[in-house]
């Protein structure tokens, strides 16, 4: 496949959704203009069974360069995985083991594969970085950590927000920049595509490329699925799309995020123009409506025009059938509280202990979308959030 040095093409791969390019745009613009193949990579550590919708975002860029005839990998942690990225915790993850690593990444080129060509004259090549690093002897370790210094391990926010909380911080978790900075080494590549959260990760490698191999790496973080406080989207708010679910199941996650999140979303997950997006909203446009159509736009993405048209009707079918109150009580919030809060705040259940038993017996739901974790924030939007127990009770949160 001949490489593509379409000027429209390159403009939106360097623009639409990146937060930021090292060691410069101008310098990848260049090397995109050249007309050269480049190689590059995403690497994923497989800590759960599906890929969620913020991998979309950087699979998405992946798709561009593929487009354009670059080459491409998809990178399985299965080495890095078992030890766990420390990055935005506040404590060490719980390790894995490779047997749970592996059941994780069974589905993921399937996955990815809705996004990113795994077939063709250009296709995906799918590697695992344990046929590097679970061959690196306690030398090759030492070498490696030469490269850095703990000073350098310190900058990172969580460390340090740990050190001033007296948590500790273990040796191991300074050894996984390192080793995701190998991968970028071993595979010889000429740049990597990564969220803005993994930019410490990314540089490590920048580093390393230049130490062992004398070769400027480029990298590209991406914008991350947040709202205008910077709020990520997470596994807690229990509306984290996964790129296995139904198109019923999507429309509805999507349907009940923060209005806040809309243009963020328009701007990382499609094509659409996020800017009219925003004029939009700031004109008074109803955000459910726009809410809407993202949902459909995504969907369309993931499956095609008519399931999306479909979710959309039998979504909006959810809120008009007899089994909800024609007038549902509203109960006013100042600001985002767990479930298990608004839940005994509310008085739909008489103490915390009776809110965790309702939520872990699944009788309780929001926004029709049945509550799985006890921790599930909740945001109030501009048309209030449906908490249903049982089959006859409701309230709408409201701000």
């Amino acid at each position: 496949m001949a490489v593509s040095t379409d000027a429209q093409k390159i403009e939106q791969l360097l623009s639409r959704g990146v937060e930021h390019i090292y060691p410069s745009r101008e310098f990848l613009e260049a090397r995109l203009k050249e007309g050269k193949q480049l190689s590059l990579y995403l690497g994923i550590d497989p800590t759960g069974p599906d890929l969620h919708i913020g991998h979309s975002i950087q699979l998405r860029k992946l798709r561009q360069f593929q487009d354009l005839g670059h080459k491409i990998i998809l990178l399985i942690g299965d080495f890095t995985g078992m030890i766990g990225d420390p990055t935005d915790k506040s404590a060490a993850r719980v390790r894995l083991t490779r047997e749970q690593v592996l059941k994780n990444a069974e589905r993921y080129k399937e996955q990815a594969g809705k996004i990113l060509n795994f077939d063709g004259e250009n296709p995906v090549e799918v590697k695992y970085n344990s046929e590097w690093l679970g061959k690196m002897s306690f030398a090759d370790v030492v070498e490696l950590a030469s490269n850095f210094t703990v000073q350098q391990m310190l900058e990172r926010d969580m460390f340090d927000h740990r050190m001033k909380d007296g948590k500790p911080i273990y040796l191991h978790e300074f050894f996984y920049p390192l080793m995701q900075g190998y991968d970028c080494v071993a595979m010889d590549v000429d740049g990597e595509v990564g969220g803005n959260d993994q930019t410490f990760n990314m540089l490590a490698g920048r580093t390393l490329m230049k130490a062992v191999k004398g070769k400027e790496k480029f990298v590209i973080a991406d914008k991350l699925l947040a709202d205008p406080t910077g709020k990520k989207m997470g596994k807690s708010e229990g509306n984290m799309i996964t790129l296995a679910d139904s198109s019923d199941e999507i429309f509805g996650k999507i349907m009940s995020w923060t209005d806040g999140m809309i243009v963020s979303g328009f701007e990382v997950l499609t094509e659409e123009d996020y800017e009219a997006v925003q004029k939009e909203l700031d004109g008074g446009a109803n955000p459910r409506d726009l809410k809407a159509r993202l949902a459909r736009t995504i969907v369309t993405q993931y499956f095609d025009e008519t399931q999306a048209q479909g979710a959309s009707d039998r979504f909006d079918q959810l809120f008009q059938k007899k089994e909800i109150p024609d007038e549902v009580p509203d109960h006013t919030i100042a600001s985002s509280m767990t479930i298990v809060d608004i839940l005994v705040d509310s008085k739909l259940a008489s103490s915390k202990s009776d809110a965790r038993r309702l939520i872990e017996g699944g009788g309780v739901k929001v926004n029709e979308i049945v509550v799985e974790h006890l921790d599930q924030m909740i945001e109030p939007t501009s048309e209030g959030v449906l908490i249903q127990k049982g089959k006859r009770h409701f309230v709408r949160v409201i701000q």
